[in-house]
């Protein structure tokens, strides 16, 4: 079987579509490929902007061209899907994404419960988290409003490490307050957002009442936090190799 052809395979038996951190994991299953490399997650990177075959829907997630019309909406929207959905599934992926990278790192992630049962991929968010409550971790006015930040990382000894706030199409001066809010902690905190918003964000951060959060606030692009995702699940699948 050819390269190519497996990366076929695989997308095939996920419903015609796949993330790169799916791919890196099943590909290098199917028996019978000669991949005569040591990069072969560089070598499926490289078939899958192969036009002829397969086609991006966003960062990090490729689809078979055969199954363009057949594709779930959530997966792939459809013309007469209405803006709002759109990018409530937009929001959800990068959220799923945030969520699997923290996951890999042995972070215990936590989503709203408002978000659990939102699409992502072939499943739902909640299913990915490790946690189905946030830890009492500080008063209770403060835990409001970390419950509704969009990803947490908690560390080990159960204190959170990293807030994320996936802002698609939302003013992002009200996570800025939120984070103003938690300031006290030790964590990081970050805007996830198209690279179009990074002026916006670089705008608003430099207000004076944001100046204590400033310095330790990042501004993280889509295709960043996909990148990332593709290269942890590389990294995770090579230590596995270790073992």
């Amino acid at each position: 079987m050819k390269q190519h052809d497996a990366v076929i395979e695989v997308m095939k038996a996920n419903g015609g579509y796949a993330a790169l951190g799916h791919l890196y994991a099943e590909v290098l299953k199917i028996p019978g490929v000669e991949w005569n490399t040591k990069t072969p997650f560089a070598s499926i990177r490289r078939i899958v902007q192969d036009g002829r075959f397969f086609f991006k829907i966003r960062p990090g997630l490729w689809a078979l061209k055969e199954f363009q019309n057949k594709l779930p909406e959530s997966i792939f929207p459809h013309s007469k899907t209405p803006s709002k959905t759109r990018e409530s599934y937009t929001h959800s992926y990068y959220q799923g994404l945030l969520i699997e990278i923290g996951n890999f790192k042995l972070y215990q992630t936590f989503v709203p419960a408002q978000d659990k049962n939102k699409i992502f991929l072939n499943g739902k968010l909640g299913e990915l988290t490790k946690l189905s409550k946030i830890y009492r971790f500080t008063y209770d006015h403060l835990i409001e409003k970390a419950q509704t930040i969009d990803v947490v990382w908690f560390n080990e000894r159960n204190l959170p490490s990293a807030f994320f706030e996936v802002e698609h199409s939302s003013d992002i001066q009200n996570s800025l307050l939120k984070y103003v809010e938690l300031q006290d902690f030790n964590v990081d905190f970050r805007i996830v957002a198209d690279r179009a918003r990074r002026r916006e964000f670089e705008a608003k951060i430099t207000l004076s009442a944001f100046r204590p959060i400033a310095p330790r606030v990042k501004f993280i692009d889509y295709d960043t936090v996909s990148e990332l995702h593709s290269k942890t699940s590389e990294l995770r699948l090579i230590e596995e190799g270790w073992r």
